[in-house]
């Protein structure tokens, strides 16, 4: 279960120093869904605003409306011949300004995670270990993946 937190540390970005969020419950867009607005900044983050109506800053977290379920193997070759996947999403929004006097524009980041129906049984412990290097890659490379999005280096 995901319980949304009320503080997140950010991870690290050039400019920045001790990044935090202040995360507040909101009204996520869709039943399956639970998001959460940040309402106040910690650490120095010059120029980063909070949300609001104009600019806004949520982290929302979508489940799949239905489950999908393994079905059954074929009785011949006892392999199964289409293995629906169960998508989970993270979207991030941030209004930024894309040219100073211009209104604010939603950036959006999204991370997507296809998990084959019947392995969180079946293989529990190698989809927490991909979760834990994909999250860990992501957090080691923040500053990075942040520099890129800025000089387009890769």
């Amino acid at each position: 279960m995901i319980t949304m937190p009320a503080s997140v540390t950010g991870a690290a970005q050039t400019g920045f120093t001790t990044p935090g969020y202040t995360l507040t419950v909101d009204t996520p867009p869709d039943v399956n869904a639970k998001q959460s607005a940040v309402t106040a900044l910690t650490g120095t983050q010059a120029g980063v605003d909070a949300h609001s109506v104009s600019r806004p800053f949520t982290l929302t977290v979508f489940r799949p409306k239905n489950m999908a379920v393994l079905g059954k193997p074929n009785p011949t070759t006892g392999l199964i011949a289409a293995v629906p996947m169960n998508t989970y999403k993270l979207v991030s929004r941030k209004g930024v300004t894309p040219l100073a006097g211009q209104p604010s524009k939603n950036m959006i980041i999204r991370s997507e995670f296809e998990i084959p129906a019947g392995s969180d049984t079946a293989d529990a412990a190698n989809i927490r270990a991909a979760f834990s290097a994909h999250i860990g890659f992501l957090q080691q490379l923040s500053a990075g993946i942040g520099d890129t999005a800025i000089n387009g280096v890769i």
